[in-house]
């Protein structure tokens, strides 16, 4: 059968917690399946340790059976909605599987690329098993490859915005060597999430030779084909003699996602229901093809918006394009052909507003079946600036200009009668601020951003939130149509590299949309917000950035003076 006459693709996305699979009709766009697999292992699907808090570990076990069980499930789906779609699901259909992931997320693996943690003598030990994204045992470590690259001046951060991360595949693996050597010296390599899943799920596991993710490797492990992929056998050696044998142990090109993986095993075919010989793609991280799924193009930012964010834009390749001191990573073909794909992020964003409703919400709201929700309607009932407060969004760390995990949340303007509402509106300005922050930076180097999609739950449940963004960034802000835009932006790469789209811009074009609200800048917002950002920037240089000597002295009486202009514009 021609994959012109194919009609479905599927997306499975590996999320913190969870896997979800989707499958969508590729030519009229319809989602007409979708279910979700809860990983098993350990706290909410994490290996947690009381005496190591920033530890966090996965079971790689747990991924396998879950895309049995996701896939397995919207396949069954499908068949009993036929409703849903034009064409009733038939799985000789199916166009091509596409995969994303959380990231970074390496896993140690032997020669034929089976997880240790497959193995009973690794299975309990937490080093052997997936380093998940949000693992932070490795500050030490990413410190060390940030001085050492500086003291080089080779360039390896050039794209990494300058700093080396504690989430990233060689810091996590370098703290392996030092924390378990055992389970360091038993890893034959490391394979990233986003590449340990198409690989198994094809059968190339063999890590000298399976196609690995120029997303996931120019992002997170310093790969830059202009300067011959990984960072050289020398610069490794300076850090450990120990790590060169993984630059040898990882394949010698990577490809985006619009690239053949391999095509779907017999055995996981008949486990999940489908057909053998399914085209799979190269895999990305989930924000990547998120992005890709709620429409990014040049001149638009898409802000995958939940407990935290991670901001993607592009740029013509051919338009180039400078560093951006302080981004996550700036890598050719990471999101869309073609394109440098631009990342950037807030550490916490859904996750202040948690654990506000958890530690401070007082009973008014607490004894509420919807917290959040009545603390938002007495927040959208104040004006910019009526608080007198500014909060600074660094809760759990800056990862996106500033890169430092030690920072922490303040809030400025307390008084004796601020309430809870006000400071609830305070702390969704300051994640809103924190991302003007980001979009700055990105346009300070020549980067248009015209306006920004929005994705997420946050997105389709907080009009109050959306309409602060839209004031505090002065951009029109539109939310994507899919409130699954990574399983269906996998489900496009799925479907590309199967050869049912031309290329990724044609299957953005059948397969991504908006809702109709679009929320617009308000002039009088706009102008108290830009007042409100000179005092946030000046605390955030304050608090952020060494020796800036910023003086605070007038802050707190610019907020009153704010605050009381504001209060008698209402009476």
């Amino acid at each position: 059968m021609d994959a012109q006459e194919k009609r479905f693709a599927i997306g499975v996305d590996y999320g913190t917690n969870s896997a979800r699979a989707l499958i969508v009709d590729i030519i009229d766009g319809v989602e007409i399946a979708t279910a979700v697999a809860d990983y098993p292992t350990g706290d909410l699907g994490i290996i947690l340790d009381p005496l190591q808090p920033t530890l966090a570990r996965q079971s790689p076990r747990d991924y396998v059976d879950c895309f049995y069980q996701a896939v397995g499930e919207a396949v069954k789906k499908a068949y009993d909605a036929p409703a849903a779609s034009s064409c009733k699901f038939d799985p000789n259909l199916v166009a091509g599987i596409g995969v994303d992931t959380t990231g970074s997320t390496p896993i140690p693996v032997d020669r034929k690329g089976v997880p240790l943690a497959f193995y009973p003598e690794f299975e309990n030990v937490p080093a052997a098993n997936a380093w998940l994204w949000k693992d932070h045992t490795s500050v030490e470590e990413a410190d060390a490859i940030t001085a050492r690259v500086n003291e080089l001046k080779n360039g390896y951060l050039d794209n990494c915005g300058g700093l080396y991360s504690s989430e990233w595949y060689w810091a996590k693996i370098w703290h392996c060597l030092r924390e378990n050597p055992t389970v360091f010296d038993a890893a034959y390599s490391w394979v990233e999430l986003a590449d340990f899943i198409p690989g198994f799920i094809t059968g190339e596991t063999d890590p000298n030779v399976m196609p690995r993710s120029v997303c996931a490797a120019g992002h997170k492990a310093m790969w830059d084909a202009s300067r011959g992929g990984l960072p050289s056998a020398d610069f490794l050696a300076s850090l450990d003699p120990k790590l060169v044998a993984l630059r040898e142990h990882y394949a010698s090109t990577t490809y985006s996602s619009d690239h053949l993986a391999g095509k779907l095993r017999a055995d996981v075919a008949e486990k999940t229901g489908l057909v053998p010989g399914i085209p799979v793609a190269v895999g990305a991280f989930d924000c990547h093809m998120g992005a890709v799924g709620a429409g990014v193009a040049p001149g638009v930012l898409v802000k995958i918006m939940g407990t935290s964010t991670c901001d993607i834009t592009v740029q013509p390749v051919d338009a180039g394009l400078d560093t951006i001191p302080g981004v996550c990573g700036v890598v050719s073909g990471s999101v869309l052909p073609g394109y440098y794909g631009i990342e950037a992020g807030q550490s916490a964003v859904g996750d202040i507003f948690r654990w506000f409703e958890r530690s401070l919400a007082p009973a008014k709201y607490t004894n509420s079946s919807s917290v959040l929700g009545e603390l938002e309607k007495d927040a959208a009932l104040l004006s910019p600036g009526q608080s007198g407060l500014v909060a600074l969004d660094w809760n759990n760390g800056n990862r996106t200009i500033l890169v430092d995990t030690a920072l922490t949340g303040v809030i400025v303007g307390n008084t004796l009668s601020t309430t809870a509402a006000e400071t609830y509106r305070a702390l969704i300005e300051g994640t809103a601020f924190g991302a003007r922050v980001i979009i700055e930076r990105i346009v300070s180097r020549g980067v248009d951003i015209n306006e920004v999609v929005v994705c997420g739950g946050i997105a389709e449940k907080s009009p109050t939130i959306m309409q602060i963004y839209a004031d505090v960034l002065n951009r029109p802000l539109k939310i994507a149509r899919s409130s699954q835009t990574c399983a269906l932006g996998a489900a496009l790469f799925g479907a590309t590299a199967g050869g049912a789209f031309s290329n990724v811009l044609e299957g953005q074009r059948r397969l991504v949309g908006y809702k109709d609200a679009v929320y617009r800048p308000q002039e009088q917002a706009v102008a108290v917000y830009d007042k409100l950002y000179g005092v946030y920037s000046r605390l955030h240089d304050a608090f952020g950035v060494k020796n800036s000597q910023v003086d605070l002295y007038s802050a707190m009486k610019e907020l009153i003076a704010i605050r009381d202009a504001v209060r008698e514009s209402k009476r």
